[in-house]
């Protein structure tokens, strides 16, 4: 037996006893059950046991839908930190590249009165060659620590639809058991 077993005959919130029929899929109280021929009562089963179908699968429509929702605000975030990411790569590229123009001249200076202009040049580009590797690399890898699959999202979702799934297999099986007791 199910859980929906205690409902049979029962008068929903807010109804008043003996109002509404068959036609209308309200419960009557037990009494006015007795006096309904069978063909009545099938179809009255038969109604609401539709009725709750139809509400379980507006149901997982509805949770489908607020799960997608947090999958679109999941990937927003992260496309905005992967953003920031990318414009602090940006930004560092040019700075270090504006910063590289004025020391070099210097260090070019300062490294000709020792050295032939030509050395001290071939020095600070290789020195500036290594310190832009640095920088690639680890903007790299900052770019990479960034998962673009949003895992919790995903995992809720097919829960989420395992338990409707499972909600909407009890109904019918609640159902096909009334609808077998009705035929009695």
């Amino acid at each position: 037996m199910s859980a929906h077993d205690s409902d049979v005959g029962a008068v929903p919130a807010g109804a008043a006893p003996g109002g509404g029929g068959a036609a209308s899929g309200d419960t009557l109280p037990p009494e006015d059950l007795r006096e309904r021929s069978l063909p009545e009562l099938v179809k009255q089963l038969t109604d609401q046991s539709t009725t709750l179908i139809k509400q379980e699968i507006d149901l997982a429509k509805a949770e489908l839908n607020e799960t997608i929702d947090t999958a679109k605000a999941e990937m927003t975030q992260k496309a905005k930190d992967a953003g920031k990411g990318a414009g602090m790569i940006g930004a560092a590229g040019v700075i270090g590249f504006l910063a590289a123009i004025a020391l070099t001249a210097f260090l070019i200076l300062v490294l000709a009165t020792f050295l032939p202009d030509w050395l001290a040049a071939l020095i600070v580009t290789v020195v500036y060659a290594a310190i832009a590797a640095v920088l690639a690399l680890r903007g790299k890898k900052q770019l990479q620590e960034i998962e673009p699959a949003p895992r919790q999202t995903i995992e809720t979702a097919k829960d989420a639809q395992k338990q409707s799934i499972e909600s909407v297999k009890e109904d019918i099986e609640w159902a096909k058991t009334q609808s077998r007791s009705a035929k009695r």
